[in-house]
């Protein structure tokens, strides 16, 4: 009985969703896809999104070599971006060496020399997510290394604040990339919360806000958030990550923003417009990517690969699965 009330509830979200998303289509500016399922791309795409960046990020636990860093980029670019593809989404990643790691001053070299082979490469819209952690002189050290590779690029910068002592760790961030020459409008500072927003639009950065159950941010202090500080510059995702995260995180912030009060136009901007704006600069992502793009065929292969398993036909996916038991 409880097993058929979920199965009922859940098929209720995905229409709820699926006619919600013929209003609006959305963007998620900060999603680790890697860390999700077929059925969330599904999910996903069913509730209206039409693009994702996936920044690179820590996998949960330190990698020991630079090999590990390369063929993970290397996946961003490939596998993961043809999978998005198989759901009609358009994926488009940002590279970097995350701060965690970057206490690792040997491998974290080495990462350094590998980056710039990756940046250029197609759907590759900045370098991130980047910053501080701990704010130890190694995140330091390789904050400004990234950032002056932005700069020498001319590309974007996705930068992850810390968790801890966020406000002062905020404001260094901003202060360093100032210091580096690079423009507030080429920077996208993430993971803001009610201390850190009103300073980082002050000072003409794009503010993002991660969107978490349970932590960090949640859809009703997002949608208050909003509500003061207005649309402007301001950039709603979902991260879903390995963690207790959600990768319809942002369409459910805009149906809770519509239930408030929001009209369209501001819900788009949010949810849609400014990561297009934000992200857009470098042109390696357009909204012509989706909307001129909008069949999939999911008889392709990657690599020999396909996301059929087990003798399913393309016919299959999208539809009703047997019980499995």
């Amino acid at each position: 009985m409880l097993e058929g009330l979920r199965e009922t509830m859940v098929s209720f979200q995905a229409l709820y969703f699926c006619s919600y998303s013929n209003l609006y289509m959305f963007i998620d500016p900060h999603i680790h896809m890697v860390s999700r399922t077929t059925d969330d791309y599904e999910a996903m795409s069913k509730a209206g999104i039409v693009a994702v960046i996936e920044p690179s990020f820590w996998l949960g636990q330190p990698r020991t070599s630079v090999g590990t860093f390369k063929d993970y980029f290397s996946s961003l670019i490939g596998w993961e971006r043809f999978r998005a593809s198989q759901f009609g989404i358009q994926h488009y990643c940002t590279m970097g060496l995350n701060s965690r790691e970057a206490n690792n001053e040997a491998l974290a070299e080495q990462v350094m020399d590998i980056l710039p082979l990756f940046i250029g490469k197609e759907h590759v819209v900045g370098i991130g997510e980047i910053g501080y952690d701990e704010q130890t002189p190694l995140e330091d050290k390789f904050y400004r290394l990234q950032l002056e590779l932005a700069k020498q690029t001319d590309t974007l910068v996705q930068v992850h604040t810390p968790h801890r002592d966020k406000k002062n760790g905020t404001t260094k961030s901003m202060n360093v990339a100032l210091e580096h020459g690079l423009l507030p409008s080429k920077v996208i500072i993430d993971h803001n919360n009610e201390e850190t927003v009103k300073e980082v639009l002050d000072r003409g950065f794009w503010a993002a806000f991660t969107i978490y159950p349970y932590s960090k941010m949640g859809n009703e202090r997002m949608v208050e958030i909003v509500k003061q500080y207005g649309t402007e510059r301001i950039i709603i995702n979902s991260a879903a990550d390995w963690g207790v995260s959600d990768p319809l995180a942002v369409p459910k912030t805009a149906s809770l923003m519509n239930e408030r009060g929001f009209d369209a136009d501001s819900i788009n901007k949010v949810c849609y417009e400014n990561a297009l704006l934000a992200f857009g600069q470098t042109g390696m992502m357009k909204q012509e990517d989706w909307t001129l793009n909008e069949t999939t065929d999911l008889g392709l292969k990657f690599n020999n690969n396909t996301i059929l398993r087990g003798g399913q036909l393309p016919e299959h996916v999208h539809k009703k699965s047997n019980i499995i038991v």
